[in-house]
């Protein structure tokens, strides 16, 4: 703990006589700096870095292992609970990739991040 700041009797005169509350700058003046480290990990929790971390990978491997023509109609939004969900531009695009690609995508995306990471995929117009 650092040593307390103790204002002297001429600067309380003449913080009384200007009419200053010096209270706020003796209490910032009394709390201690904090090291980046102290104040990094909470940071991260706080803007949830892992989960945006986690979020840019599944982008990153979606554009690398699904086929450019699905990419293109359709891109991941978020994941929760291990369903991902997935933007698509319009119903037709849709209709195709739940009918005939949904599977194929399924397995790939386990194949990278794991069967226990990507439980299901819903897909919606957005």
């Amino acid at each position: 703990m650092p040593p307390k700041y103790k204002s002297s009797n001429r600067a309380n005169v003449l913080a009384a006589w200007r009419g200053v509350d010096t209270a706020p700058l003796e209490v910032a003046r009394a709390n201690a700096a904090k090291s980046v480290g102290e104040v990094l990990p909470g940071l991260l929790k706080e803007l949830r870095m892992d989960a945006r971390q986690g979020e840019a990978e599944l982008v990153k491997v979606w554009n690398s292992q699904i086929d450019p023509v699905i990419t293109a109609h359709a891109q991941p939004a978020n994941l929760h609970n291990g369903t991902l969900f997935v933007n698509v531009d319009n119903s037709a695009w849709l209709a195709e990739i739940v009918r005939y690609r949904r599977k194929e995508i399924i397995e790939r995306l386990q194949n990278s991040f794991g069967k226990s990471v990507v439980k299901k995929i819903s897909f919606r117009i957005g």
